[in-house]
């Protein structure tokens, strides 16, 4: 489908400016076309020093024992197929399966990004082959932190019996996404560092967007809608199930894999007995294994609708796709997200163009990073944050995200210091620069945002016209990290950094 949302607007990529995505940062200093440039010159074949075909690249493999990982052979894809080919008929999430590395969260994400054209072409550059100028090497761009990075890999896969460790294709000849995978885990640190995560992590490198989580064991009667939106305004989505013995219960009586994440890839109403029943389609990065109950594929549901509706949905494969009711969707997982470019899909306000605005700050202890205690005076001491809005527009209209840039090189080692923000309103004789606690001793925050260990928060206001006072902390006084703080507003607005 098309997207019929108005693109936002980033007043933090100047046009061509350096971590733009037509001008990305270059990860470990690595040019792709110098690099590709002296290859073919010299007729050789690109080696990685930055990410060498090697154990430590392979990092630390849950389901491959030790002495097995010495029997990895790094192959290069011609070495696997005579006619191997980066890309074969476009891009889908049936052109590969998940191999030996836990990280069904990042297939899953890509399952969802293949759905996205226009940040396919961004993540994924479509000129590369393995014929014309040819010289074993690749590259991917990522969004990491505020700006856009190129990251350039060779084509050395680890296999084990000349079969791929990892991520492989289905056709045993399309290599986009195990090179893909490749790339992702030279800017993770190692293979090993990919297992275990989120949806919203990927989603978000992958587009630098608007990231929105929900609940599926609330009452939320509207959801059904804000996919629909979603869907038109281009955006991916993923789920998860339950762990625990609820999720092995759910697994053995229906098939769905526990602790698990999958990609939303369709929603669609139909009618069936005289009634209007909403669906939704889910995909298993597995590429196997599906839900048993109402509305799967061998379900006698199908034969309570039109033979044009049957004909448009039904596929009968074990391909790990599959349709459910939206009721049993929102009792069988245990939450979704949704990320897209624009925050246009949460209040449906399709038309409204969103501006998008970042600043790069850091707590440092002893300095700035006062905590989330107000009592105290230290607390004032965190970074602020001045937002002037001069009109309300209706609804939502202020999207405010805090993300934490890790200074670990490698993902496993990360640990996020649990995190949020106050929000202020600014009283009129207030003073320019940082505001000293006086000010606000008799006042009350009008929104405290949950606290969490995580890599981002990002929470919809609907705020009035007039000044605010932001204070992004960390819950306990001397945690010292970076971070990012965006908003996304409906206006043009300028956050300014009190000074001290």
């Amino acid at each position: 489908m098309a997207s019929i949302c108005v693109k936002m607007i980033h007043s933090t990529y100047e046009s061509g400016g350096k971590g733009s995505p037509s001008n990305p940062l270059k990860f470990k200093n690595q040019d792709y076309k110098k690099l590709k440039n002296a290859l073919l010159s010299q007729g050789q074949l690109f080696q990685d020093e930055e990410f060498p075909a090697n154990l430590g690249s392979l990092g630390n493999l849950e389901k491959i024992k030790a002495e097995e990982l010495k029997e990895v052979q790094w192959l290069r894809p011609h070495d696997l197929n005579p006619a191997a080919a980066f890309i074969v008929d476009g891009l889908s999430r049936f052109d590969f399966k998940q191999g030996d590395v836990g990280n069904c969260w990042f297939l899953s994400s890509i399952g969802s990004l293949t759905l996205c054209k226009s940040l396919l072409v961004e993540v994924v550059p479509q000129d590369q082959n393995f014929n014309d100028g040819y010289a074993g090497i690749f590259h991917f761009k990522f969004w990491r932190f505020g700006k856009w990075v190129d990251v350039v890999i060779d084509d050395l896969l680890p296999t084990r019996d000349r079969i791929p460790v990892s991520v492989s294709s289905r056709s045993g000849g399309e290599f986009w996404a195990p090179l893909l995978e490749k790339a992702y885990a030279k800017l993770c640190g190692s293979y090993g560092d990919m297992i275990a995560g989120l949806n919203p992590e990927a989603f978000k490198d992958f587009s630098g967007g608007v990231n929105m989580n929900y609940n599926l064991s609330k009452n939320q009667p509207n959801l059904f809608d804000v996919m629909k939106r979603a869907f038109q305004c281009n955006a991916m989505i993923g789920c998860g199930t339950f762990g625990g013995a609820k999720g092995k219960k759910f697994f053995k009586e229906f098939g769905l894999v526990d602790g698990h994440a999958f990609a939303v890839t369709g929603v669609k109403q139909v009618e069936s007995r005289g009634k209007k029943v909403k669906l939704v389609r889910i995909w298993n990065p597995w590429g196997e294994r599906e839900w048993t109950g109402d509305w799967s594929d061998k379900s006698a549901l199908w034969s309570t609708v039109s033979n044009e509706v049957r004909a448009k949905c039904l596929e009968v494969k074990d391909d790990g796709e599959f349709w459910m009711k939206m009721e049993d969707f929102c009792v069988y997982y245990e939450e979704m997200d949704i990320c897209c470019e624009s925050p246009n899909f949460v209040d449906g306000d399709l038309g409204s163009q969103w501006i998008c605005s970042q600043t790069e700050d850091r707590w440092e202890e002893g300095i700035s990073a006062g905590g989330s205690d107000r009592k105290t005076n230290e607390f004032w001491t965190n970074p602020q944050y001045r937002l002037r809005l001069k009109e309300k527009k209706g609804g939502i209209n202020v999207l405010l995200s805090l993300l934490q840039k890790p200074d670990e090189e490698h993902r496993s080692e990360v640990q996020y210091h649990p995190m949020g923000f106050f929000i202020y309103k600014v009283p009129p004789e207030a003073p320019g620069g940082q505001l000293p606690s006086s000010l606000f001793k008799s006042a009350s925050p009008i929104s405290v945002c949950r606290f969490a260990e995580t890599r981002e928060l990002i929470e919809s206001h609907s705020l009035q016209a007039g000044e605010y006072l932001i204070i992004p902390c960390t819950i306990e006084s001397n945690m010292t990290a970076s971070f990012i703080i965006t908003t996304y507003s409906k206006e043009p607005v300028k956050m300014v950094r009190g000074r001290q």
